[in-house]
């Protein structure tokens, strides 16, 4: 498990790869790391939002 730092880190680093359009199998972490799902989870909120759900941020 990583620190409270690391997890933020994790996050950031998912959204940038987003942004940057990178593929999510880029994730440097392996499957079982609790980093990796916060990475996924950085990456996953950078998408944009889906036509027609605008409201639903």
């Amino acid at each position: 498990m990583g620190t409270r730092e690391q997890v933020i880190r994790a996050v950031t680093a998912g959204a940038e790869a987003r942004r940057r359009g990178d593929r999510p199998s880029t994730c440097p972490y392996p499957r079982d790391s609790l980093l990796r799902s916060a990475w996924i989870r950085g990456y996953t909120r950078a998408a944009p939002p889906a036509p027609g759900r605008e409201d639903d941020q």
